[in-house]
């Protein structure tokens, strides 16, 4: 039975072959563990195999796992859909928030963080693939979503985080990935970062220039939504 660190090993191998036949540094690329779902155990068992970046969905599971592991200096990411509600605690208590989409919550969580902390680093998600169940800024609102977000207080705008249509098709993964690569370069700012590629389509968001990767099941193995 394999564990989380010889995950961790398999996939940080992937990262590397992946960027080696893109031409990258794989340095360049981090390894964001997706741990919705997980224990908190299972992240204390990440960290010590050498993973700092640990990505949330749901804020009052993540909270839970935040208060058991406060020994730990670990950089904590919130990925999941955000309501008015939740700002204040995700401003709170989060490092990185990848999935902003409106004005809205961007302002909320300007506002809310606590001035003791340095910015709130911000992707804005863009809905790249036009799915209606999706979260994400549609690709036309995005110029003045991300300009407005640029200037805000207390927040740092880094990059796009997409999650694009699911398929096994690489030349159809190519496409979603280059689009947000495109995307990003259009907007005339001064970002650094892309969140996208999972499990399945790592190799492909690494060729088109992502510099997070969020991957779980390859790390953690299938989620177990009865616990979420």
């Amino acid at each position: 039975m394999t564990t989380i660190a010889d995950n961790i090993t398999a996939v940080a191998a992937r990262i590397a072959s992946a960027a080696q036949a893109a031409g990258r540094d794989s340095a360049d690329i981090g390894l964001l563990a997706v741990s919705k779902t997980k224990p908190a155990a299972a992240v204390r068992e990440a960290h010590a195999a050498g993973l700092r970046d640990f990505g949330e969905n749901y804020l009052q599971e993540a909270l839970g796992k935040q208060a058991e592991l406060t020994d730990l200096p670990l950089c904590w990411h919130f990925i999941g859909p955000i309501q008015s509600n939740k700002t204040r605690a995700i401003a709170e208590h989060f490092d990185w928030v990848h999935s902003v989409d409106r004005l809205k919550i961007a302002q909320r969580l300007s506002e809310q963080r606590p001035a003791n902390l340095p910015p709130l680093n911000i992707c804005i998600q863009v809905n790249v693939s036009g799915e209606a169940s999706k979260s994400g800024c549609a690709p036309a609102d995005l110029p003045a979503l991300a300009t407005a977000i640029a200037g805000l207080p207390n927040l740092k705008l880094r990059g796009l985080m997409a999650i694009p249509e699911p398929t096994e098709d690489r030349a159809a993964q190519d496409a979603a990935f280059a689009a947000v690569r495109t995307l990003q370069d259009s907007l005339n700012l001064p970002l650094d970062t892309l969140s996208m590629g999972m499990s399945h389509d790592l190799e492909s968001a690494i060729a088109q220039g992502a510099t997070w990767v969020r991957i779980g099941t390859a790390l953690f193995g299938a989620r177990d939504y009865g616990q979420a």
